[in-house]
C-alpha cells in the first residue's frame, strides 16, 4: 500500500529511490509486523482468557502429563497475533500487484481459517456430552489438499514462461529436471500439506514452534532475494545465474512477506518464551508452515527444505516411525513419546533446554543449507 501510494506521488523524483528496493521494504515490513505483534498481543492475551480460550494437553504418557501440567489453561489461538501482523506489513510494504505475494495471503488467510476452526472447535464449542475433538482428520485434511490444489494450479499457471519454473532442481546439481503439470502439482500439494502438518506437530513447548520459523522464515527471505535480484543495478546479472541456480522473476517480491512473517513472530516470541503468556495454536502453525512450503515452492528449493527446515522434518518424521512402528511391532515404541521434542523432555532436559537446543539446531540446518546454494 505504501510502496503504491509512493509510486502514484513519484517520489523518485525527488531522489528517493529506497522504497523500490526490496530488501529495504523488507526491513520495515519486518519492522512493522514486530511492532504490531508486539502492541498487539495484551490485548489479544486478555481477550482469550475472558474467552476461557486455553490449552488442555492431553497425552497418551502420564509423566508426559505431570511435565505439562503448567501449561493447562495458558491462552491459545495466539496465532491470530502473528497472522494479524505479517498481513499489515505485507499489505504495508509489498507491490499488492504481485502474483506471488496473491497466493502468499490467500494460504495465510485459507490455512489459517483451517486452524481457527479447528483450535474454536476444540476449545470452545460443547457438545450435549463433551467438546468436540477439533476437526475430525478426514476434515482437516481434506481443506489442507484444496488449498494446496489451488495454490498448485494457479502456480503452475504463473511460471509458464519461466524456464527455471518448469524445472525440478536438485541441490549440488546445476542442471534442471525438466517436469509436467501433474509431477509439479504432486509436489506443491505435498509440500504445502505436509509443512502445514509438520509445523503444527512442533507447537508442543514454549518458543519452541515460533524461534524455529523465525529461523526458516529469515532464509526463505535470501532465497527470495537470490532467485529474483540482480547483483547491481548497473549489470545485468542475477543472483541465480551467478550461483546456477533457478531464476524465478518477481518472486522477490515474497521477501517482504517473510520478513514480515520474521518480525510477527519475534514480537509473539516476547509473549510467548518460557513461561508462555500464549500459544499459537493451530490458527498459527497450520498457516506458517503451509506459507514455508509455498516459499520453496516458488524459489524452487523443495529439496533443500528438507535441510533448512530440519528441526520441523525431524519431528514429522519421528511421528511418522513412532505409528508405523508401533502398529509393525504389536504395541512398541522406537521413541518415549513423539513428536521427538517430548522424547528428550522424558529424558530429563527441561523444557528450555529443548527449546534452546532445537533453536541451535535449526541455526546450524539453515547456515549449512546456505552454504550448499555455492555448491554446484
Amino acid at each position: 500500500m505504501i510502496y503504491h501510494l509512493l509510486d502514484m506521488l513519484r517520489v523518485d523524483a525527488f531522489g528517493f529511490y529506497a522504497y523500490q528496493d526490496v530488501l529495504f521494504r523488507a526491513v520495515l515490513a519486518a519492522l512493522t509486523s514486530l511492532a504490531v505483534a508486539y502492541f498487539m498481543a495484551p490485548k489479544v492475551i486478555r481477550w482469550l482468557m475472558r474467552m476461557k480460550i486455553g490449552d488442555r494437553p492431553e497425552f497418551h504418557h502420564a509423566a508426559l502429563n505431570e511435565l505439562m501440567r503448567e501449561r493447562a489453561n495458558t491462552p491459545t489461538m495466539g496465532g491470530i497475533i502473528i497472522l494479524s501482523a505479517l498481513l499489515a506489513g505485507t499489505f504495508l510494504w509489498a507491490r499488492l500487484g504481485n502474483p506471488f505475494i496473491h497466493k502468499a495471503i490467500f494460504i495465510i488467510i485459507w490455512f489459517g481459517g483451517i486452524g481457527a476452526a479447528d483450535d474454536w472447535l476444540k476449545l470452545t464449542v460443547k457438545t450435549r456430552h463433551r467438546s468436540r475433538d477439533g476437526l475430525k482428520p478426514w476434515e482437516k485434511l481434506a481443506f489442507q489438499l484444496g488449498g494446496a490444489i489451488l495454490v498448485a494450479y494457479f502456480l503452475f499457471s504463473d511460471f509458464q514462461d519461466i524456464k527455471d519454473a518448469k524445472m525440478f532442481w536438485l541441490p549440488f546439481y546445476k542442471h534442471g529436471i525438466p517436469m509436467n503439470m501433474y509431477f509439479f502439482s504432486f509436489v506443491a500439494v505435498l509440500y504445502i500439506s505436509a509443512t502445514s502438518n509438520a509445523v503444527n506437530l512442533t507447537d508442543g513447548m514454549d518458543g519452541l514452534a515460533s524461534g524455529c520459523l523465525g529461523i526458516v522464515s529469515s532464509v526463505l527471505v535470501i532465497l527470495c532475494y537470490i532467485a529474483s535480484e540482480k547483483v547491481s543495478r548497473t549489470v545485468d546479472v542475477t543472483w541465480a545465474s551467478y550461483l546456477l541456480l533457478p531464476h524465478i522473476p518477481e518472486s522477490g517480491e515474497l521477501c517482504v512477506f517473510f520478513a514480515s512473517i520474521t518480525g510477527a513472530i519475534v514480537g509473539f516470541l516476547w509473549y510467548n518464551c518460557h513461561p508462555a503468556q500464549v500459544f499459537m495454536g493451530d490458527v498459527g502453525s497450520l498457516p506458517l508452515g503451509a506459507a514455508m512450503g509455498y516459499g520453496a515452492i516458488v524459489t524452487r528449493n523443495e529439496i533443500l527444505l528438507f535441510l533448512i527446515g530440519g528441526v520441523f522434518m525431524m519431528e514429522l518424521f519421528s511421528v511418522i516411525l513412532q505409528v508405523g512402528y508401533f502398529k509393525y511391532s504389536g504395541g512398541k515404541r522406537i521413541f518415549r513419546c513423539a513428536p521427538i521434542h517430548h522424547h528428550f523432555h522424558l529424558a530429563g532436559w527441561s523444557e528450555p533446554q529443548v527449546v534452546v537446543r532445537f533453536w541451535l539446531l535449526s541455526v546450524a540446518f539453515a547456515v549449512i543449507a546456505l552454504a550448499t546454494l555455492k555448491l554446484r
